[in-house]
């Protein structure tokens, strides 16, 4: 998701300036509002009676509506700028939240889980832009550490989503986490870079690649966001169902994910000057596949956790590498490629998890947790790729 300014040559500015301040916000609120839905989810099903394929539904929804609203918000980006459109979107999550705690049907949960993941989409792209938009006028690399913040939120809201439920109920913890997003939004809004909005981009025609590149990046982005998906939807529900957790201690899940995934995006850039990005590629491939081993075979929750830990630390920096690769194709315009690799990303951690609630429903969650290891055998094969990502920053969540 590109967002072009019109900057003149300049030099690079200090590390930390205000409009870094404030899409880093952004990011946050995004990442806590997707974490403290975590450990939400095993008392809508029981609230909505939900099986794990009728939930697996649920989640379908939630990922159709940010694949829908998703290209509708880089339209509306290109037409008015980024800073209107990721905070009219942030405005239009906050409510998300309550609206799923408060739904008292399927039919109106359905609606406010289409919102939420489309508001949610539709805030992820804006934010991104903005993000480059900050980049260009800093002449500096952020994204990674943009994106260490949106982990860092999950972890913040699924920790202390879990806590809240626990100990208050679902509805004080919906009431405090909107207030929380709403505050920390507060802070940013004035400070959030007014980048410059370029409606002639609509008159240009948009063609697929036919070059196999980018859609080998594609699956690189793929079978590297579906374990995200897979332990922020089904990992809570897995430790409290299968593994006899408590339901403060299933939020832990996505939370130890979280923890790990934003210290090593923290850490991205410089691990990945060092070491190139094949060989950071593969050994974040294999750091997540011993973790959804672990995670799979565990005896316990903890084990589990712990499992899942492991598999944030291999898929923190793999997606950012997929999205930098895609952006350096020869021969091929960055926006493009980077379209058609988040596209295909980002489905998979949206719309996959669903599947895998489809095949829980027969075989459980221990077995798809075993199995989503063959996915990443996939991306360690492909991992010569991530040639094209040295020498540029991009990142993805």
């Amino acid at each position: 998701m590109d967002s072009h300014v019109n900057l003149a040559p300049q030099a690079k500015s200090g590390y930390i300036t205000k409009n870094r301040v404030a899409v880093s916000l952004l990011f946050l609120i995004n990442g806590f509002t997707v974490g403290s839905w975590a450990p939400k989810i095993p008392e809508f099903a029981e609230r909505l009676d939900l099986s794990k394929f009728q939930l697996g539904l649920m989640i379908l929804v939630l990922g159709i509506g940010s694949l829908t609203l998703m290209p509708l918000a880089g339209a509306q980006i290109a037409r008015h700028g980024s800073r209107l459109v990721v905070l009219v979107m942030a405005v239009c999550l906050l409510p998300c939240l309550l609206a799923l705690t408060l739904a008292p049907n399927i039919v109106t949960a359905a609606i406010a889980i289409f919102l939420f993941g489309g508001f949610m989409g539709a805030m992820d792209v804006a934010m991104n832009a903005n993000a480059v938009a900050v980049e260009q006028s800093m002449r500096r690399a952020i994204m990674s550490s943009c994106h260490a913040f949106w982990s860092l939120g999950g972890l913040i809201g699924a920790g202390l989503g879990g806590l809240l439920i626990a100990h208050f109920g679902v509805f004080a913890h919906a009431v405090v986490a909107t207030a929380l997003a709403a505050i920390t939004l507060a802070v940013a809004w004035n400070i959030v870079l007014a980048d410059q909005p370029h409606p002639d981009t609509k008159k240009e025609k948009t063609r697929l690649p036919m070059v196999p590149l980018p859609w080998l990046l594609g699956l690189v982005a793929l079978f590297s966001m579906m374990p995200e998906g897979a332990v922020l939807d089904w990992g809570a529900l897995y430790l409290r169902e299968e593994l006899g957790a408590s339901i403060a201690l299933s939020g832990f899940g996505f939370a130890a994910f979280s923890l790990t995934m934003a210290a090593m995006r923290f850490a991205g850039d410089l691990v990945r000057d060092r070491l190139g990005g094949v060989k950071t590629l593969r050994i974040c491939t294999l750091f997540a596949i011993a973790g959804m081993l672990l995670a799979g075979f565990a005896p316990n929750a903890e084990i589990a956790i712990l499992g899942f830990a492991f598999c944030g630390i291999g898929i923190s920096n793999m997606v950012p590498i997929a999205f930098s690769a895609a952006g350096n194709i020869p021969h091929l315009k960055a926006g493009i490629g980077i379209s058609v690799v988040t596209t295909m990303g980002y489905s998979g951690m949206l719309v996959a998890p669903s599947a895998i609630g489809f095949v829980a429903e027969h075989i459980g969650f221990s077995v798809v947790f075993m199995a989503l290891p063959v996915l990443l055998l996939v991306v360690l094969a492909l991992s010569n790729l991530a040639r094209y990502a040295d020498g540029i920053s991009g990142g993805g969540h």
